[in-house]
């Protein structure tokens, strides 16, 4: 089953899959000439779309600036050639511990030098990509749409996502924009936690290079035809993470040189990330354990002695923790951890606080958000399990009993489990349904509820809409699992209603900051600020649902919300 769910992911090009690499080969080669940093980009033509991909916007992040916050360019690039693939940032796609038998020694031969050159991925890869309708002048002032990709803070690349399919989408639907993606870092290169990285200031470095490209929008997007006071922000998973983070950074700071780099958000399946912080326990371990994996285990200073490895030798440290695609699922051991500085405090709380960029908002879920992330425990068979699995590996600062009234939430038959709504059906092992509504809610769903709640209390003049996606009801075990909204998005595997319907209100949104603007006969989307409802995409039709299910569960998770902290 972990082979075959692999492949599943990557052939549904989800967050976590890899990328097969194509060259674009137009009849055409637009040229843009950019001020910041001063280059002449050649792109390539086709399919009456522009493309331009593999941009630097930072100095390589290699040698002794391994590590280290990302640096701007500050000297000409001259000509750049930008029709081939964007490399991927290093990825963890697979633990290098040595328990981790026989996914462990594959992920060492996937680490081989000639092995990264092969996926196109390395150090070297803070670039960006940019599409446009085919022949945008700079005057055009178009919308732009940034997309910060997902992929737990683990994998992912800008590679994966051809904004294509969206810049067409919007060009047929009459709202053309200009479509922007950033590479960040990821795993130990991007979000290593420990006392020692706080102490250094080199904390959340991925979440610092997505805010150094959006810099790069606001200098030079308008050579591309893009408004730069026209910025949207567009994640899924850890990319909608990022974009809620984007909002909360440097407790709301969204601006540079006097202006804001967006103005308006759009989250996937993701919001705030309740997370301890940066060099609390689980960071500090993770640390830990991967200076334990390397040669630096008896160095005075272990950070520079991280930096100073060989590339290979550190990503095999780096990756030698749980990852996401296994056991542990979405205890993840990188994310965005408070650090006192870019992040000030645990997400929940920066809400509460209104320590947040006040701009309109688009957050949602899909339906069965969790089973994905359950595949892996087929151990668990009792309710005694999934509460020692949660706190044995989740919460470390909730007790014993905190973890059973939760559990004791979701009831422990078949019916109540996601996939929802499917009865006493697709059930992979005894407490399969029961993990996955757990895991989905905890992360995502009704995660979202209470990022809502806050929001709005925190700020109530902020327009925001929320969603539930349930057009993969029927897929058996994983329902409409997290992820699929990407095949609805990018690669046209859908052309169903709620693509149609999505595209149109996200589009809208762009345009007016409201889904509803442009939307034509569409459904109404209300404000979540209303009545609490939710737009519910089917695969033919969309309605309202209000959004209080499982609010016992809801309530018990908020109640004491630091104690349920990953």
């Amino acid at each position: 089953m972990l082979v075959n769910f692999s492949l599943l992911l990557v052939a549904s090009a989800l967050p976590f899959g890899l990328a097969w690499p194509t060259s674009w080969k137009g009849i055409n080669s637009p040229t843009v000439k950019i001020p910041r940093p001063d280059a002449t980009v050649i792109g390539a033509s086709a399919n009456n779309v522009d493309s331009f991909n593999g941009i630097p916007f930072a100095v390589p992040p290699t040698g002794s600036l391994r590590l280290r916050p990302p640096q701007p360019i500050q000297t000409s690039l001259g000509t750049i050639h930008a029709t081939s693939p964007a490399r991927s940032c290093p990825q963890f796609l697979e633990s290098t511990a040595t328990g981790n038998l026989p996914n462990s020694v594959l992920a060492k031969v996937n680490n081989i030098p000639i092995f990264q050159e092969i996926a196109n991925s390395g150090e070297d890869c803070l670039t960006l990509n940019v599409v446009r309708p085919a022949g945008t002048k700079p005057d055009a002032k178009l919308p732009v749409l940034v997309w910060i990709y997902g992929g737990g803070f683990e994998t992912g690349s800008t590679a994966t996502y051809d904004g294509a399919s969206i810049v067409s989408s919007s060009v047929s639907l009459g709202m053309p924009v200009v479509y922007v993606a950033m590479n960040y870092r990821l795993g130990g290169f991007g979000f290593l936690p420990g006392a020692e990285v706080v102490k250094d200031g080199s904390a959340n470095l991925g979440l610092l290079d997505q805010r150094l490209a959006l810099k790069w929008v606001a200098d030079n997007i308008e050579s591309f035809g893009g408004d730069p006071e026209k910025v949207t922000i567009w994640g899924e998973s850890a990319g909608a993470v990022s974009v809620f983070d984007q909002m909360a950074l440097f407790d709301g700071d969204n601006t540079y040189n006097g202006a804001p780099l967006f103005r308006g958000a759009i989250m996937n399946s993701g919001s705030i990330a309740p997370a301890n912080p940066v060099d609390g326990v689980k960071g500090q371990t993770v640390y830990d354990t991967v200076v334990r994996n390397s040669e630096c285990k008896n160095a005075v200073d272990t950070l520079s002695c991280l930096r100073g490895l060989d590339y290979t030798k550190f990503l095999n440290a780096a990756n030698s923790v749980p990852g996401i695609l296994g056991y542990h699922s979405v205890a993840e051991s990188y994310l965005p951890r408070p650090d006192g500085t870019v992040l000030t405090a645990s997400p929940e709380q920066l809400v509460s606080n209104g320590k947040y960029a006040a701009v309109p908002f688009i957050v949602g879920d899909q339906e069965d958000e969790g089973t994905i992330f359950a595949l892996y425990q087929k151990n668990l068979t009792t309710t005694n399990d999934i509460v020692d699995y949660f706190q044995n590996i989740y919460f470390f600062d909730a007790s014993r009993q905190q973890i059973s009234d939760l559990v004791a939430t979701y009831k422990d038959d078949k019916e109540d489990g996601s996939p929802f709504r499917t009865g006493d059906e697709n059930n992979w092992y005894p407490q399969f349904k029961r993990l996955s509504a757990l895991l989905g809610d905890l992360s995502f769903t009704l995660t979202r509820r209470a990022f809502l709640n806050s929001a709005h209390k925190a700020k109530p003049d902020v327009k925001l809409w929320s969603y539930l996606s349930s057009y993969g009801h029927h897929l058996p075990f994983l329902g409409t699992f997290h992820g699929s909204d990407i095949l609805q998005f990018f690669y046209g595997i859908q052309s169903n209603y709620a693509s149609k319907a999505m595209h149109t209100h996200y589009l809208s949104f762009v345009y007016d900051q409201d889904p509803n603007s442009r939307a034509g006969g569409y459904l109404i989307w209300p404000e979540w600020s209303g009545n609490h409802s939710l737009m519910q995409f089917f695969d033919d039709h969309s309605a309202l649902l209000a959004d209080n299910f499982r609010q016992d569960s809801y309530e018990l998770m908020t109640k004491d919300y630091a104690s349920f902290h990953i």
